[in-house]
């Protein structure tokens, strides 16, 4: 395998993959995941109180999430100068 590329890694290990039943995918995925959050550096500090105060405000209904391909959608109009509606 020393001649292949990543990706040609990532593919043959993804193809391996979908030949799983879909209890081993889901614990094949669960383990990746977790190896990925694992390596992720801790946050700051300050972020606790900050997340704190966001998700108090979510669970009091002061304020609501809006839904990521809205808010894309909404970005891509402002960039592009449409502020019509879609």
């Amino acid at each position: 395998m020393s001649n292949l590329s990543r990706n040609d890694v990532v593919d043959a290990f993804a193809e391996q993959a979908l030949m799983l039943t879909s209890e081993e995918r889901a614990e094949l995925a669960e383990r990746l995941l977790l190896s990925v959050a694992a390596a992720q550096p801790p946050l700051h500090p300050a972020w606790g109180p900050e997340i704190d105060r966001r998700v108090a405000e979510l669970e009091a209904g002061v304020v609501t999430l809006i839904p990521a391909d809205e808010v894309f959608a909404n970005a891509r109009r402002i960039i592009t100068g449409s502020r019509g509606e879609a």
